[in-house]
């Protein structure tokens, strides 16, 4: 597959090219209607000074520029996914390339939208970040749901300050997860986490492509694919390599990010 060819990427890449360039790594936001243990225990919504600290994006004019580049790549999103709600994976070409920093405000673009919710799943097991950058303390994540440590979907479900958007951390580092996202668990923990809101977008965070095969395995959860590059940081032949792992129909396009 040729990256510069394919005419869904083009699209994207031209959404959010250069245009995300004055926010690094940021935070999150709150519950919709259904009741969740860890979502229920009042998190105040932060203020735009706090999101800012958090370098997320928020609805001021201090960072509107940005907000509409993920907006404009909500929109597209949307377009692809065709009416219904739908899960994204959010993948690196290699470290460094700001994935985390994509899929974080990704969310909060979903969040933005108030007949919609977003929830923010880290699959980096071996290096979870989302929990630092929204400065939340946890006491579990979906690596302990999928080894058994913890039964209750809900304990593994975090506010972020954000409203209408929820945060699944991947727990202590691991290892080894590619036998556990290949999992029959692993696979009705997703469809479980979409299918409780029909308004509910989830948005994956994945691990590098280049480095891992969880990228690809993950790739199997999802039903769009939005793939990563620092810009400045990868080949051409690179990115072509990182895309031709996945199945070019969930391939919705390529980020050009200036943030890592």
């Amino acid at each position: 597959m040729t990256v510069a060819r394919t005419s869904r990427t083009i699209a994207m890449e031209q959404t959010v090219n250069a245009r995300t360039d004055a926010l690094a790594p940021g935070a999150g936001g709150e519950t919709g209607s259904r009741s969740i243990t860890r979502t229920d225990r009042g998190l105040q919504p932060l203020s735009p000074r706090a999101l800012e600290d958090r370098k997320l994006i928020h609805r001021n004019d201090s960072v509107r520029t940005q907000a509409d580049a993920f907006r404009g790549l909500r929109t597209k999103l949307l377009a692809l996914g065709q009416g219904r709600n739908f899960v994204t994976l959010v993948a690196p070409v290699q470290p460094g390339c700001g994935g985390s920093f994509v899929a974080r405000n990704l969310a909060a673009a979903f969040a933005f939208d108030h007949s919609k919710t977003a929830l923010l799943v880290d699959c980096d097991a071996l290096h979870p970040t989302q929990h630092k950058a929204l400065g939340i303390d946890i006491d579990g994540g979906i690596m302990d749901y999928l080894d058994g440590s913890i039964s209750d979907l809900d304990a593994i479900q975090y506010q972020t300050g954000l409203p209408r958007l929820n945060l699944v951390p991947s727990g202590a580092p691991r290892e080894t997860t590619g036998e556990h996202f290949s999992s029959s668990r692993m696979r009705m923990m997703i469809d479980s986490f979409r299918g409780t809101q029909s308004n509910r977008y989830l948005i994956l965070d994945s691990p590098p492509t280049l480095d891992s095969p969880d990228a690809l395995i993950l790739s199997d959860l999802a039903d769009l694919i939005v793939v990563v590059a620092g810009y400045g940081q990868v080949t051409i032949d690179a990115i072509d390599d990182a895309a031709a792992n996945f199945d070019p129909d969930k391939l919705a396009g390529i980020v050009f990010n200036n943030i890592y």
